[in-house]
């Protein structure tokens, strides 16, 4: 199992620090962009808080924008969110369903390792780069905070981060059991599963009588402009973003080991 998992991470690791880079690198950017744009921030703050809809999809109704505080939430937890997600379901998504669809399979589950220890190798290879992703940001958006010399919110920062976590865990668990289902890498529906649960997101925040429901998506706990605002999180949505990993991860095991995998 350690030699999987070992396996999965120097083949990975490429992918791991280009997203790490480039999705904390444009949050850095973002950040590091606020001292430029401060002395017109006032002026675009009022005028954001006031587009109804918009302002309220994308929080800039609760958060001022001339803030780096709010600007943090706002502009950064967006990329993140984004970037985070996508980068969850593309690593999760393809990490069972190679070893079929590039006939690599046979020779894995020849060696004396059964299904079960492959599947938590590479289950807990996608946990351990999700983890290192989130670091590797959550660091770059705190050295541009000492960049400018302003003070890191540290308590809305850290549960930012660790929601933020949580959602790409939860994306990741959904596409680790398809590909556990399928034998093919099916990167397209990967990616459509974070774009459509990030517009179900958006979508209920503009919606009244969908809002009640945004609770279904992982998206809704990881708001960043919601965290940074001191909003209340309904504790049902982490509820269900613990079954829904739950479920999606047994259900791996069960079909994996139950199905017959392609020569």
């Amino acid at each position: 199992m350690k030699s999987v998992f070992i396996r999965e991470m120097k083949l990975n690791l490429n992918q791991l620090l280009i997203w790490s880079f480039t999705v904390g690198g444009l949050g850095l950017a973002c950040i590091l962009m606020y001292q430029s744009m401060q002395g017109d921030m006032k002026e675009m703050a009022e005028m954001f808080s006031n587009m109804g809809a918009f302002s309220d999809a994308f929080g800039m109704s609760t958060l001022s924008i001339a803030t780096l505080k709010g600007f943090f939430a706002t502009e950064v937890g967006t990329v993140h969110g984004l970037g985070g997600g996508l980068f969850a379901a593309i690593i999760a998504i393809g990490i069972i369903a190679k070893e079929e669809e590039r006939h690599s399979g046979e020779f894995l589950l020849s060696l004396p390792v059964s299904r079960t220890k492959v599947i938590t190798a590479k289950g807990l290879s996608v946990l351990v780069m999700l983890a290192v992703f989130t670091f590797v940001c959550a660091a770059m958006y705190a050295l541009g905070f000492v960049l400018l010399g302003e003070e890191i919110p540290v308590g809305e920062f850290t549960v930012f981060m660790l929601r933020q976590l949580l959602m790409d865990i939860e994306l990741a668990g959904i596409c680790f059991f398809i590909s556990g289902l399928s034998g093919k890498i099916n990167m397209g529906a990967g990616m459509g599963i974070v774009l459509i649960l990030y517009a179900f997101d958006l979508i209920g925040r503009v919606v009244p009588d969908a809002k009640e429901y945004l609770f279904i998506g992982p998206y809704s706990y990881a708001n960043a402009s919601e965290i940074f605002a001191d909003g209340d999180v309904p504790a049902k949505a982490i509820v269900v973003a613990c079954v829904v990993v739950c479920l999606a991860v047994g259900a791996t095991y069960y079909c994996y080991n139950k199905r017959d995998l392609a020569s």
